[in-house]
């Protein structure tokens, strides 16, 4: 039987209690979005709480709060939370975007976004692995997250999402709808010459041109992580 949790080399993630668990594609985005500098910043679907705990870990003075829809998600990442070294600056609110907005915060310096992304294909039976994985107007929309950010980024903050490829097309275009545009890009990799499976991109208030970068998680063998991925993660993965 699998573990409950995910043991990284300063912070336990359990995740029991949450649809989607700790996934590799996922820690990237908790290893390259650009958080240093920045004092306040969100984390908007945290499931676990996992890229909370990546930021807390990265930038060592940022307030860092995390909006979960599922109750049993959002306890999960409290639990998370208060067992790791940065209790004091982690902060989880299990309600929705909407509701959350609803409380007027203060401007964020960056928000993180690792959204439900299947637009078109069947909903599992599961309601809660439906709202971690569906996009859909009673989950956590892509229009609903883009208009939070327009809302809520500071002047020069930056919005960072995780979304495959054709998803992202349609994510850049809601983006573009409330004033937000790419500015860097990730290309996940699985090997060498395979399609990308995920793109991490960066949004923010100016259009610019789009800095695109690749990222091979693996190099011929899958078993063997990449260089670059060895040295993106060495300070969280256990075994790095």
């Amino acid at each position: 039987m699998a573990n409950s949790y995910f043991q990284f080399k300063q912070f336990r993630v359990e995740q029991a209690q949450c649809a989607m668990k700790v996934c590799t594609d996922a820690c990237v985005l908790g290893a390259v979005a650009t958080v240093a500098g920045a004092q306040r910043v969100l984390d908007i679907g945290t499931g676990t709480g996992l890229l909370a705990l990546m930021t807390a870990q990265r930038n060592p003075t940022a307030t860092i709060e995390a909006v979960e829809l599922d109750v049993a998600a959002a306890a999960q990442a409290a639990e998370n939370f208060a067992a790791s070294p940065w209790a004091g600056r982690l902060h989880a609110y299990p309600v929705s975007l909407t509701r959350f907005a609803a409380t007027h915060p203060a401007p964020y310096d960056h928000i993180l976004c690792n959204p439900p992304f299947f637009r078109e294909s069947l909903r599992s039976p599961n309601a809660q692995r439906t709202t971690a994985r569906h996009t859909a107007a009673d989950t956590l929309t892509f229009t609903e997250i883009s208009r939070f950010a327009a809302d809520f980024l500071t002047e020069q903050g930056t919005l960072t999402v995780l979304l495959p490829p054709p998803e992202m097309l349609h994510f850049e275009q809601d983006a573009a709808a409330e004033g937000l545009y790419p500015t860097a890009r990730l290309a996940l990799h699985h090997r060498p010459g395979s399609r990308a499976l995920r793109h991490i991109t960066a949004f923010g208030r100016q259009p610019q041109p789009v800095n695109t970068q690749l990222l091979r998680l693996h190099d011929v063998d899958d078993s063997v992580y990449s260089p670059e991925f060895r040295a993106l993660l060495g300070e969280f993965y256990l075994h790095l």
